[in-house]
């Protein structure tokens, strides 16, 4: 029995003896480096943007700043239809992110020759209490400048799609060319008649109201869907002339020109930080 005791003493001994050779002999849990929380996103900084797309543009009235011509029409028998055919925009501008929700920028657009056409309807007396009907065809194209300082609300995120609405304040420079005027009368009253007009320019006060979406593709670079109501003033042409009148002291205006823009843009953000990356481990093996 005393020699049963002595062995198992000693057979525990020599297991804790060699304890420390099997945990040596045991893989090592790997350390992992300590990663800090990566910091918040600062959306603030400057940007680069740019747009393209196209114009869909009305005016309200034509007309001739001439007394006698205008005296001459019957009164209530008036009538104008006009239109404006599609123009393309391109534009750049620079601006700043302040916050989350709250953005600026100025921006400089061309805005495309776009041919326009009006017909006018009316009567005009021939003497004796007989009057005549006389068609007035107009033809010709217009372009603009438009420089605008805008600021925008963004209204939250969604999958990755932000909506926002902004507006506008600036100048424009309205320049009609190419612009024509065929009147069509009775041979009573003298036949047709052909008026041409110099090209004219006229710089006004413009404003805009827009509203969009924006994706975010990576932190530098955000897509925008864009639209835009533009009230660009009015035009003026240069002094007509005829084939009796080589150069009047008339001019053509049109009244109150306004667009309703579709556009495709981009922004760049030029402070945007470096990709974050976890701090590499302390110590390395080997």
């Amino acid at each position: 029995m005393r020699n049963t005791k002595f062995l198992a003493a000693a057979g525990v001994a020599v297991l804790l003896s060699m304890s420390p050779v099997f945990a040596a002999d045991l893989p090592m849990r790997p350390t992992l480096p300590y990663a800090p929380p990566a910091p918040p996103e600062d959306p603030s900084g400057w940007y680069l943007r740019g747009d393209i797309g196209f114009s869909n543009q009305r005016f309200d009235k034509l007309s001739i700043n001439n007394p006698t011509l205008n005296a001459g029409i019957v009164p209530g028998t008036f009538s104008q239809t006009s239109s404006v055919d599609t123009g393309g925009i391109f534009d750049v501008g620079v601006g700043y992110q302040f916050n989350n929700w709250f953005r600026g920028d100025v921006i400089g657009q061309y805005r495309g020759k776009a041919g326009l056409k009006a017909v006018d309807l009316f009567s005009t007396p021939v003497g004796g209490g007989v009057t005549t009907p006389v068609v007035d065809t107009y033809a010709g194209s217009k372009s603009e400048l438009l420089f605008l300082a805008n600021a925008y609300v963004d209204l939250g995120t969604w999958w990755g799609v932000t909506p926002f609405i902004g507006a506008g304040v600036g100048t424009s420079r309205v320049t009609i060319s190419n612009f024509a005027d065929v009147s069509l009368i009775s041979p009573t009253y003298g036949g047709p008649g052909v008026a041409y007009a110099q090209e004219g320019s006229k710089w006004n006060f413009a404003w805009a109201a827009h509203a969009g979406l924006a994706f975010k593709v990576d932190p530098r670079l955000t897509l925008e869907l864009g639209y835009s109501y533009v009230d660009l003033g009015s035009g003026v042409t240069g002094r007509a002339a005829t084939y009796d009148q080589p150069l009047s002291p008339y001019v053509f205006n049109f009244d109150h020109i306004t667009s309703h823009d579709l556009k495709l843009g981009l922004r760049w953000n030029l402070d945007c930080p470096p990709p974050y990356a976890p701090l590499p481990p302390l110590v390395r093996k080997g």
